[in-house]
């Protein structure tokens, strides 16, 4: 079978079964209203919750770029391997855990698989697609944004049913991409050996200007990203308290608004073979960077439609440069280690979620809330401070 006809099924596969193991990510936010009943003297459970996956991706991907383990190993046996692994980290939720220390360990173990799904996913993409990688990683990131939200329409499908129905869905979910992606996708044509870890020649790709000015954008997007993601729920549980006629569907609505952006990474990736990756990516950057100023208005408006079109447009602009940025950190990489130059920006990508996921923790309970998402607004500056120079 040639490449050409190979690349054909290739990518919908990697599409598919990154879209399945993703599921997982936000699998227990989805259902947290059910998890805090078990513990009602926990304020900061969804901040923590949340933090824990993204502090155990973080420290999945510094063991993955330390051990090269994408670079050296078949990406697509530590996809197989790690996929079945976080599906039974995510399992034990359903069990009545009466500690919310375990709670919180093994959501850190499930993000710490999924360190060895997105960017090793990423990598399998990179080494078989060099030319037109934004549009390859515009599906693939599509993919990700689309695993988050689909816990989210899970718990809605669900309401008649128990809510660890969404933790069982999910974790088969993940147990069939992985199955699939070790069975149908075999080492990529641009795949090159790679080398062992080294600290310094890791961190060479920031003496690139390419490079460095494509990862702090990447970094002042991911300060706004998945903390809008977090706190979405509350935002749409805070309208229907002010707007008690609003009644609405937060679950239905979490997942049409975050699942909106897989739509919006599709949409840059095909934009940026027309005007170019860094184009469209500043675009998006800069129109999210306006919804994190604007919402101290259009969240306490009263019209629930243009309360709806505002989160509508946050959510396809904040997402829509994540894969533009992942392709030119790819592209401006040392060819040898990209993969563990794609891992290590995503892990200080991530590393700054949870900052800024505490930092409007602690806002909320401080401060006006009428203004603290403006916050978020700081990410997007650098960005596009970086993407200037």
């Amino acid at each position: 079978m040639s490449h050409t006809t190979t690349s054909k099924y290739i990518l919908p596969t990697i599409v598919i079964c990154q879209f399945f193991c993703t599921s997982l990510w936000f699998a227990g936010n989805a259902v947290l209203p059910d998890i805090i009943k078990s513990f009602p003297l926990e304020v900061n459970l969804l901040a923590n919750l949340t933090s824990m996956v993204q502090f155990g991706f973080i420290s999945g991907t510094l063991v993955f770029a330390i051990f090269s383990i994408s670079d050296i190993f078949s990406p697509s046996k530590v996809f197989f391997i790690c996929g079945l692994a976080a599906a039974s980290f995510n399992l034990p939720m359903c069990s009545e855990l009466s500690d919310v220390r375990l709670l919180l360990l093994f959501r850190f173990l499930t993000g710490f698989m999924l360190a060895g799904i997105y960017p090793v996913g990423m990598k399998i993409a990179a080494d078989y697609f060099k030319d037109g990688l934004g549009k390859s990683l515009g599906f693939l990131v599509g993919a990700l944004v689309l695993g988050t939200a689909f816990p989210h329409l899970l718990k809605t499908l669900t309401t008649n049913f128990p809510w660890a129905y969404v933790i069982y869905t999910t974790s088969f979910l993940s147990i069939t991409g992985a199955v699939i992606i070790f069975l149908f996708v075999p080492s990529g044509p641009f795949r090159m050996a790679g080398q062992k870890f080294n600290l310094r020649a890791s961190f060479s790709g920031f003496k690139n200007h390419n490079f460095r000015s494509a990862a702090f954008g990447y970094f002042g997007h991911m300060w706004e990203l998945y903390t809008f993601w977090a706190f979405l729920p509350g935002m749409l549980i805070f309208y229907n308290s002010k707007h008690p006629t609003a009644l609405l569907n937060v679950s239905l609505f979490c997942f049409l608004i975050i699942a909106s952006g897989a739509f919006s990474c599709m949409a840059g990736g095909l934009l940026s073979q027309r005007f170019g990756a860094k184009k469209i990516a500043t675009i998006a950057l800069a129109l999210s960077g306006l919804c994190c100023v604007l919402s101290s208005v259009f969240l306490f408006i009263d019209s629930v439609y243009i309360f709806l079109i505002f989160l509508f447009i946050w959510g396809l602009s904040a997402t829509a440069d994540s894969p533009l940025f992942s392709s030119l950190v790819a592209k401006n990489a040392p060819e040898r280690l990209r993969g563990t130059s794609l891992t290590l920006v995503n892990c200080i990508g991530f590393a700054i979620t949870i900052i800024s996921i505490q930092v409007i923790n602690l806002l909320a309970k401080e401060s006006n809330s009428h203004y603290i998402y403006t916050v978020l607004a700081i990410g997007p500056a650098f960005g596009l401070l970086a993407l200037k120079k």
